[in-house]
């Protein structure tokens, strides 16, 4: 039988909570291992989501609850406090730690993935023939969509969301911290001042919102292609 939509919703939310949860603890852990306790003295370095809630209620109740009325699936935001000059001593620290987020999302994603592809293997689960909806990667070996491959699916999308869209390299998202990585920390402090000093959140935001939904579309295609290649 397949999911009905209430479930659906629950499906969504838990996924989001525990998702979004676990990418803000990573970010959380990633900067106590870097030397700032900032978070982890705020109580961010765990997986309980009241904590997170707490510090972010709009974007981890509000918004996640309403985008899934309005649109059929969820986005939503969280924050991981730390100190701003911890970073300026240690820039590239402060891009792992940024990195840290989507990692732990991309991780989710694979462990989807890897249940997914075990479950077809076991014959549990099968293929869609085409995918009509984001909770629909993967149907029950009869060919419905039931609670689980519901789950699956979601869990795999979801992170894949919230991976790609926070790697985009404009502020405020950690893209355009982890991108110091690549640079010398002389300049990476260069590029803090550049980008602290300026009003590039709203713009860096609009810039994401503009272009994810091209990018998205073409890092989904590919990566339900790789989930059931051969």
């Amino acid at each position: 039988m397949d999911t009905p939509d209430i479930a659906l919703g629950a499906i969504w939310y838990l996924a989001f909570l525990f998702s979004t949860t676990c990418h803000e603890a990573a970010h959380a852990l990633a900067a106590k291992w870097g030397g700032d306790l900032t978070a982890f003295e705020g109580g961010q370095v765990t997986l309980n989501p009241v904590p997170h809630i707490q510090r972010s209620p709009f974007g981890m109740v509000v918004v996640p609850i309403l985008s899934f009325l309005l649109g059929g699936w969820m986005i939503g935001w969280a924050s991981a406090p730390y100190d701003p000059s911890w970073q300026r001593r240690h820039p590239h620290r402060g891009a792992w730690m940024a990195l840290a987020g989507p990692a732990a999302n991309f991780t989710l994603m694979l462990l989807a993935a890897g249940a997914i592809r075990g479950g077809i293997a076991m014959g549990q689960f099968a293929p869609p023939a085409s995918i009509s909806g984001f909770s629909e990667l993967a149907l029950s070996s009869a060919g419905e969509q039931t609670f689980v491959t519901s789950a699956l699916s979601i869990f795999f999308v979801l992170n894949l969301l919230l991976g790609t869209f926070n790697l985009l390299p404009v502020p405020p998202l950690d893209g355009h911290a982890g991108v110091m990585l690549l640079m010398p920390e002389k300049l990476a402090l260069r590029y803090l001042d550049f980008i602290q000093e300026g009003s590039f959140a709203m713009i860096g935001l609009l810039i994401a919102w503009t272009a994810f939904g091209r990018i998205f579309n073409f890092v989904f295609e590919l990566s339900v292609r790789l989930l059931y290649f051969g």
